[in-house]
């Protein structure tokens, strides 16, 4: 028999009394005191418990404890920096600086993370991935182009031109697959990684300034941020085709997908984080649109921790910050 307390919550549920709780909640703020600037891109040593931050318009890259829940260090020497991949199985983590276009190799296991490689491309070094299996840095850069690198020794191992500068883009675990925003060319460009060559392009049409992107392997789909207008586009990744859309707040340069959760996670510098329910393969429903700062549009979610940190830059009274959000 339900206890009188269990029946009452259902009732009261179901009168709208009460309301579900937040699908994220802020569980804690990391000062990053005497930081400036535009904030970019994120990466996260899960075994170090390390979270490292392109404080591009400070011209340092920020490093946290985790479990401190505090700022370590402030890496110098770096030159508006914009992605990072952390390259766990050789303590080493690969940070590309937009101004000269330089994509630095550093050792995770000094306290000052001392430069051992460095690999220069013409300019604008932007986003970087890190194909563990293959031991491969890809590295997004200049007018239009995908660079492989070795992270071991720095080496060039080849490029792959492409129509515009990339923007965020994604590997495949289980096939050669990349797939690359090119914001510019209004197209998401398909290279074979091992074959360094481009297979296929696929225009976006339905939105414009496709800058993010989140990638649902086992679900062939393909998550793509928009910001004019602001909507997340989805694509079937076997056959190229838009299957489906939503809103999302404006000034995205971030999202992920929650594959236990079957939820999307956009963050914008209009001010927001929101969070889309899947319900079905091609509809999401927004289900939370979480106040946030004015231009905190990069994040980072890390399934591992059950945690997104979300990178809140310095502006008025705001300072700058990295908000935890958990579950």
């Amino acid at each position: 028999m339900r206890s009188l307390h269990v029946v009452a919550l259902m009732c009261a549920c179901a009168a709208g009394l009460l309301s579900a709780p937040e699908p994220l909640a802020l569980v804690q703020q990391i000062p990053l005191p005497g930081v400036q600037g535009r904030i970019d891109h994120l990466a996260v040593d899960v075994d170090q418990q390390r979270l490292y931050l392109a404080a591009l318009g400070n011209n340092t890259v920020e490093v946290i404890d985790l479990k401190g829940g505090r700022r370590i260090t402030s890496v110098t020497g770096v030159h508006e920096p914009q992605g990072i991949a952390v390259v766990a199985d050789l303590k080493r983590v690969v940070i590309a600086n937009g101004q000269g276009g330089h994509v630095q190799v550093r050792d995770t296991e000094d306290a000052q993370l001392h430069v051992t490689q460095t690999m220069t491309l013409s300019d604008d070094a932007d986003n970087v991935r890190y194909d563990a299996e293959a031991t491969r840095v890809y590295v997004g850069y200049g007018g239009g182009a995908l660079a492989a690198m070795n992270p071991a020794d720095g080496r060039k191992l080849g490029d792959v031109p492409l129509a515009g500068h990339p923007e965020s883009f994604q590997l495949e675990k289980n096939g050669p697959r990349v797939f690359v925003n090119v914001p510019t060319a209004n197209q998401i460009a398909v290279v074979d990684r091992e074959a360094m060559k481009v297979l296929a392009t696929w225009p976006v049409t339905d939105a414009h300034a496709n800058f993010p992107m989140a990638l649902d392997e086992a679900g062939h789909r393909l998550f793509i941020g928009c910001r004019k207008p602001a909507k997340v586009l989805i694509y079937d990744t076997a056959t190229g085709k838009l299957i489906g859309s939503a809103d999302i707040v404006g000034d995205t340069d971030d999202l992920f997908y929650d594959a236990a959760r079957k939820r999307l996670y956009v963050s914008g510098g209009e001010g927001f984080l929101d969070v889309l329910q899947e319900q079905d393969a091609t509809h999401f429903t927004r289900v939370a649109h979480i106040p946030t700062a004015a231009g905190a549009r990069t994040s980072l979610f890390v399934p591992e921790l059950k945690r997104l940190y979300l990178a809140v830059p310095h502006r008025g009274a705001q300072q700058a910050e990295i908000r935890v959000y958990g579950y």
